[in-house]
Formats: structure tokens, sequence, C-alpha cells
């Protein structure tokens, strides 16, 4: 009998050590499996699940404590997909869960209900009754929580249970953070490769809508973001205009002046550096402007530029409401990003100036030679033929030797025009001629547009238009630039200005046309400014579709 007891107690040690030994083994391989995994979202995962085996639990979750000590993430497992959303909103941190989150000490419990922080459950949640939980710590600092409940078999956690899962728990502590920096160098890369497509579209000679463009869709791919929105400051500095907006309510943002003081935006601007929000819906800096947060949650917005060189814009990116906090290791690079695509767009706008001096250095050479070689030979031309007419005795020839003699004349006003109009280009007083006027206004429409419209100008614009009609033919060319971006969504305008006997201002597009009326909101404008000037004005459908625009005034003498 005695031998009997001490074979069975024998036997029930050596199954003791070997269920420990299959345990520890057990351990060792979740601790590998845990630390092999590289993504974020699939090691927390790993974690949970490993947690659930080695403890023998029915249920396991694990929750990530945000900045605002909630939980801003909630991974359960043991339970199906129908069960979540029959429960509603997954936990932020009340009760149990949140007694670990105040108390970052591991926790053992025979029965939930017992607890002082308990207060149930809520409906079509699945009966849970033994609880164990253990905190995971990165580098000192408290990651998030491993929840185990509902022990296989009816019984409690034990001390092994809860050493063995605080033994798991320090292993994802390190798995987490190798995942971390692994994300965080990724995304690093992720910029820095944005950074250098933005810079080689810039300096490729790309327009700017095209560059603008591409800065939001690469913010938002990388950040992760629902919204994002470029504003650009206005010369007053006072008020920002929402140049783009793409993503989640981009319409309410779209081409909203917003002033400084009072906008999200606007904070960033005034504090020269980031801006963060936990809820933009909330953020007591929003005080003006129509409601235009519906679904969105967390937002940043960074400045484009600094005080020092100058601020291009500012871009704000936002998450949906429930979305992850933008956290220190995500702004991070987004200032860096901001900051390397305003040194582009400086090193860009400089690298047009450059061309610009060049081209009119290139202009200054031309009327130059026109003038010292063209002109000159012309008019020794017309001197030749002037003194030949008196050797011709037949009426006819010499009439037509005449009229040769008023177009080399008028050669000569037209070439002596050019010039005029070439050296109109460069700075100075004289920079204010009726043609350098129309390309400032094209090249300012080409923001509205999203691209630049084609441009013609033929005839004495400088010379033979007076300053009450090239006023007109600015304000014109204006208004019908500003109705092709309001309304026509088109995908190419172009603009004709001709001065002969008349001047006419020609505008066509290729959009959706007239609307059935036969007349948009501004064209009376239009129709007022010619009648005022003794002209006419039309606005028809093109056959091959768009609109053309037809203002015309005479000119003195013409």
């Amino acid at each position: 009998m005695r031998l009997d007891e001490l074979l069975d107690e024998l036997q029930a040690r050596l199954d003791v050590a070997r269920g420990t030994r299959d345990r520890i083994h057990s351990l060792l391989e979740a601790v590998l499996a845990v630390g092999r995994d590289l993504e974020l979202t699939q090691a927390l995962q790993h974690i949970v699940e490993a947690a659930v085996t080695l403890v023998d639990a029915e249920y396991g979750a694990l929750g990530v404590i945000g900045e605002d000590r909630r939980l801003s993430q909630f991974i359960p497992v043991g339970v199906t997909d129908e069960q979540v959303k029959a429960i509603g909103a997954l936990p932020s941190g009340h009760g149990i869960l949140g007694e670990l989150i105040r108390h970052p000490e591991p926790l053992r419990l025979g029965r939930i209900s017992d607890h002082p922080a308990s207060y149930g459950f809520p409906p079509n949640h699945p009966p849970m009754r033994s609880f164990l939980g253990v905190p995971i710590r990165i580098r000192g600092t408290v990651f998030g929580n491993l929840y185990l409940t509902e022990k296989r078999g009816g019984g409690d956690f034990d001390a092994e249970d809860e050493s063995v899962l605080a033994t798991l728990a320090v292993a994802a502590g390190v798995a987490i953070d190798n995942a971390r920096l692994y994300a965080r160098a990724r995304q690093r890369q992720r910029w820095l490769e944005a950074s250098a497509e933005v810079t080689s579209s810039l300096l490729s000679g790309s327009a700017e809508q095209e560059v603008l463009d591409l800065l939001l869709a690469r913010s938002a791919e990388i950040a992760g973001a629902d919204l994002a929105v470029f504003a650009a400051p206005l010369p007053q500095a006072r008020e920002l205009e929402v140049r783009i907006a793409v993503g989640l309510g981009a319409e309410e943002h779209r081409g909203l002046v917003l002033p400084v003081e009072g906008s999200f935006a606007g904070a960033a601007l005034r504090t020269g550096g980031l801006v963060v929000s936990p809820d933009v819906r909330k953020d007591p800096r929003i005080t003006v402007g129509p409601p235009r947060w519906a679904g969105l949650g967390p937002a940043v917005a960074v400045p484009v530029g600094t005080a020092d060189r100058g601020v291009r814009g500012v871009l704000l990116l936002a998450r949906a409401a429930g979305a992850p906090l933008f956290d220190g290791g995500e702004t991070g690079p987004l200032v860096g990003f901001a900051g390397q695509a305003a040194v582009a767009m400086e090193l860009a706008e400089r690298r047009r100036d450059s061309e610009q001096i060049a081209l009119l250095r290139e202009r200054d050479r031309i009327a130059r030679d026109l003038h010292d070689l063209a002109i000159q030979r012309l008019f020794a031309t017309g001197m030749t033929l002037q003194g030949a007419t008196r050797f011709i005795e037949h009426p006819e020839a010499a009439a037509r030797v005449l009229r040769a003699i008023d177009d080399l004349d008028e050669t000569v006003r037209i070439i002596r025009a050019t010039i005029f109009g070439l050296r109109l280009r460069e700075r100075g007083p004289a920079a204010d001629g009726l043609r350098s006027r129309v390309v400032e206004v094209v090249e300012r429409a080409a923001g509205s547009l999203g691209f630049a419209p084609a441009l013609r100008m033929s005839g004495l614009l400088d010379v033979t238009v007076p300053a009450e009609v090239a006023d007109a033919v600015v304000a014109v060319l204006e208004e019908a630039l500003s109705n092709a971006a309001r309304h026509a969504k088109a995908s190419s305008v172009e603009a004709n200005i001709v001065a002969d006997s008349e001047v006419t201002v020609t505008v066509t597009d290729d959009g959706v046309g007239l609307p059935g009326g036969g007349r948009r909101s501004g064209l009376a404008n239009l129709a007022d400014r010619a009648a005022a000037l003794g002209g006419s004005f039309t606005a028809r459908a093109r056959p091959e579709g768009g609109t053309e625009l037809l203002w015309r005034v005479p000119l003195p003498g013409g």
C-alpha cells in the first residue's frame, strides 16, 4: 500500500513537471512567435491569441491606452463578429478595464462581479466570471493591458497563470516596441519619398495646382487621414482661402475664406508650428465658419513654410471620428515634410524668377536687334523705293510701288509696337501695358481653373487701345475666366485678344455649356460694359461643346 502511494505521488509529480515543461515550451514558442511580427496590427493580434492559449482562457483582449488615458484600441479574441456587432461600441476603459489603467498592476479575480469597480456587462455580452489582467510596459511606460476572462473548465486563474501572462507581457512589450520602431522607420522613408516626389515635380516645371494636389494626396495616404485641406493666406495675411480639399466632407471646406483668428488652420499660421486636436468638432480654437466637421475627429495642422522665409499655406489633416489620435511619431515627420515642401516651392519660385530674367534679357536683345537691324533696313528700303518712283512712268506700276512703301511704313510701326510690347515685360513704370495686364489676369486664373488657360494676343494692344477700353478689357477677361472656373467644369479654356479697328475679347471653353436659359449669372455685366463703350457682347454654345463669349468694342479712328 505504501509503495503504491509513493508511486502515485511520483507519477503526480512527473505529470506536474511534464505539464510545467510543456507550458514553458509553449511560452517560449509564444515569445518567439510574437517577436517575429514587424507589423504592429498583426503583433497585437498574435499577442492576444498567444495569451488566450497559454492560460487556457475562453476570451481575451488587448487594450491600447491613448493619450487621454482611455482605450484607443481594443482587440478582442474569442467573440465572433456577429457578437461584437450585437454588443455595440467597444469598451473605452470603464469598470474593471479602467481599474487596470488607473492601477497598472496584475489583477486576478475569481468573480468579476465581486470587485467594487465592476458594474456589469452591456446587453448581448457573453457571460464572464473569472478574470486575469496584466499591463504591457514599453520602456517603463504602460502601452496597454492584456485582459483574459473565463478560465476553461470553470476554474479560476491561479498564480502560475498570472506569472506566465506577466512573462508574455514583457515579451509583448519588446515585440510591440520593435514593431513601432519598424513602422516609424518605414513611415519616415515614405515621407522622404513623398518629399522627393514633390520636389521633383516642382523643379520639373509642373503647375502649382498639380503639385498641391500631389502634396495633399501623399500626406493623406501616409498619415492615414480621411480629409486633407490646403489653405493659402490671402495678401492681407488676416484670412485663409481653402485652395484644395479632398476626402470626407471636402465640399464643405472647398473655396472657404476663413479668418486667421477663429479657425484651426489659422491657429497653425498664428503659432508658426504644428497644432493637434483630439476632436476637431469640439476644438475651442474654431469659433467661426459654417459647420464642416461632421464625422471627423482627430486633426493636425502644420504651416508650409516659416515666418522668416514666408508661409505659403497650411496643411490640415483629419481622421474620422473614433480613429486613433495623431501621435508624436506621426506628426514629427509631417513637420519635416511640410518644411521640405516649402523649401522646394521657394527653389522652384527662384528658378522661375531666373528663367523670367533670362527671358526678359532675351526679349531686350530681340528688341535691340529689331530696332537696330530690321527697322533700319526696312526704312532704307522704303527710302530707296520712294526715290525710285520718279523714274517710273507707268501710273499703275508707280501706284503699286507707293502701296509697297505704305506697307513698309505699316510694318515699321508694327515692329516698333512689338519692341514696345517686349520691353513692357521689364520691371518698372512701363510694365502696366494692356498686354502685361492680360497676361497677369490669365496667370491668376490658372489657380482657380486648375490649369493654365491658352492665351493669344494680336495687334497694337499697348498703343491703340485707350486706357478706358483697356480697363474694360481686363475686367471682362477676369469675369469671363471666373465664370469658366465657377460654372463651366472645363478641361481647357482659351482667351484671344485682338486689336485692329476694334478690340475683341473671345473666351472659349470645352465645358458643360450654357444653362437652359441661355445665360449665366455675371454675363450681364459683360454686356453692360460693351454697351457703355458702344460695343456688343454675345454668348453662345459651341457646336463641338462648351461656350464661346465674344466681347467687342470699336477703337477711335477704327
